[in-house]
């Protein structure tokens, strides 16, 4: 079965500097995937790739089959911060770049009412973004990311600036929404416990320039108990690949 995601970047420079070299992935319908690596190792710059953001590389990124030219609907991306438009309400947020809405307000799409009642923000529609917590800005960047339904979304560090416990809730609610609406997933994180609990697969990145050394498989059962006995190995071994790429 062909890959929903397939990515051969031979060489991506900053100036002179080589940033990613010889790196390839493959993803799988269905895959929820992590990259971790040590900061400047090229993850956030292999995710605009994939974007199409950035297109000045040397290979070829394909999409369910189709070489990517630039951004395309297939794709969305959340990234560390919310980047939510402050002069639009939590409705229209989510929605700003639906190509079907003539006639209709965001508040009353069904498809937002939905999004808003999954991502636990069923009563705040109307709200601006201002007077939103960390983690309901968050929550909403996700529903906007997943408002069309895109085949694959990315991930940057998605959790990175809010506390501890709603960073947990945010993991678990990730994982529910791709698995119920069939969504790939690529994530890039830092942390290592995170990437073990969301991830099918665990790639690790090294640096200078940057390429995939490791693929760890996370064969653990859906849906993810974070007291699973198998759990701290794996997490030892994703520990243990980043030591080896990394070593001073």
């Amino acid at each position: 079965m062909a890959a929903l995601l397939d990515v051969d970047v031979r060489l991506k420079r900053f100036g002179d500097r080589p940033v990613l070299a010889d790196l390839r992935l493959q993803l799988a319908a269905g895959e929820v995937v992590t990259l971790v690596g040590a900061s400047g190792c090229g993850k956030s710059t292999l995710l605009r790739l994939i974007a199409g953001l950035d297109r000045a590389f040397d290979g070829e990124i394909r999409v369910l089959g189709q070489r990517l030219g630039g951004p395309t609907r297939d794709i969305r991306f959340v990234f560390q911060e919310p980047r939510l438009f402050p002069w639009l309400d939590v409705a229209n947020n989510v929605a700003f770049d639906r190509d079907d809405g003539v006639g209709i307000q965001a508040r009353d799409d069904p498809r937002v009412t939905e999004l808003l009642r999954d991502v636990g923000l069923a009563g705040l529609a109307a709200s601006w973004p201002k007077h939103l917590s960390g983690g309901q800005a968050q929550r909403v960047a996700m529903a906007r990311g997943l408002f069309a339904r895109p085949p694959l979304l990315l991930l940057d560090e998605p959790f990175s600036a809010v506390d501890a416990f709603t960073r947990i809730k945010l993991q678990d609610l990730l994982l529910r929404l791709a698995h119920d609406r069939g969504i790939t997933v690529l994530m890039v994180t830092h942390d290592v416990d995170e990437a073990v609990h969301v991830s099918d697969r665990v790639l690790v990145m090294a640096a200078d320039p940057g390429s995939v050394r490791a693929d760890l498989r996370v064969d653990l059962p859906r849906p993810r108990d974070r007291s699973h006995a198998a759990a701290p190995a794996l997490a030892r071994a994703v520990r243990e690949a980043l030591h080896a790429v990394h070593a001073f």
